[in-house]
């Protein structure tokens, strides 16, 4: 058992996974970056701000109420109230002077602040979310930051687009990498596969070794890209802790699942292509390949 285990996991398989974790290492990082993209995406949207201002004839027992009517709208996140008071407070912080001691009066109105899902955060569903609550008479107008808005939703649209076609790419590359990898193993074994069907052997069974030591080393190789993988975005959340919005455990995982299926799919697939072909062959061609 001893000598079987070892010939199994020898140097030829060692080296194997190492170059196989490397290109799924790659293939990895392009996933992550795919993923951590979409929900920078959604946190930059969903904290756009969506501001309410609302007349003076509507007191502040009436606006907190309009503002409970507002958080049970699905395309509401969050919201926040800003009384008359608080207003002149922020901008006199901001101004550094106040505006009310030379103008007599304070020249602010009262504002509910909403955060929207990302799914509403675009120029066609703010129009009808507009439309929905000026229907209230109270409330003077509706404010949001249109220009940001659309070069949030268009610079998104071009990074995925660049990240997906990337990660199609790479993942072409990655095949052809760990293809050829698996397919040198494989020709140093042409003899001994044509040795076993000399003596009978059915393809199945010629094919089973190769096989599971493939997928194990797709296994291998990807747990190893995966082990770094998480310790990249520990690192990334240690230096910059409000990236957990953006590096979540459900990212992590999924990355994690990408990459251990790419590695498992990829070493079988390559490895059963490789096999078939010398199982195709003749002894004469052998010698001469």
């Amino acid at each position: 058992m001893g000598k079987k285990s070892g010939s199994f996991f020898d140097m030829q398989f060692i080296t194997s996974s190492i170059s196989t974790m490397l290109v799924l290492l790659l293939l990895g990082t392009v996933v992550f970056f795919v993923l951590s993209a979409h929900n920078l995406s959604r946190y930059v949207r969903e904290n756009i701000n969506f501001s309410v201002l609302v007349s003076d004839d509507m007191k502040e027992a009436e606006a907190l109420k309009f503002q409970k009517k507002l958080n049970e709208e699905s395309f509401v996140k969050a919201t926040c109230y800003i009384s008359k008071e608080q207003a002149l407070k922020e901008q006199t912080e901001a101004m550094g002077t106040d505006p009310a001691e030379f103008l007599g009066y304070n020249p602010f109105t009262a504002s509910i602040e909403i955060k929207l899902h990302a799914d509403y955060a675009n120029s066609d569903s703010i129009s009808w979310i507009t439309e929905k609550i000026m229907q209230n008479k109270k409330v003077m107008e509706v404010s949001y930051p249109q220009d940001l808005l659309d070069a949030v939703n268009s610079n998104i649209r071009k990074i995925s687009l660049l990240l997906l076609g990337l990660a199609a790419l790479l993942t072409l590359i990655s095949f052809a990498l760990i293809n050829n990898t698996i397919r040198l193993t494989i020709y140093s074994k042409r003899f001994l596969i044509h040795t076993m069907k000399l003596v009978g052997a059915s393809w199945g069974f010629i094919r089973r070794p190769f096989l599971v030591r493939n997928i194990w080393i797709g296994v291998l190789s990807a747990a190893m890209a995966d082990a770094v993988l998480i310790g990249m975005a520990y690192g990334l959340v240690q230096y910059e802790p409000e990236l957990i919005e953006i590096i979540t455990p459900l990212t992590l995982l999924m990355v994690m699942g990408a990459v251990l299926v790419f590695g498992v799919a990829i070493t079988f697939m390559c490895a059963y292509i490789s096999i078939n072909k010398y199982l195709r062959m003749k002894a004469s061609v052998l010698y001469y390949i």
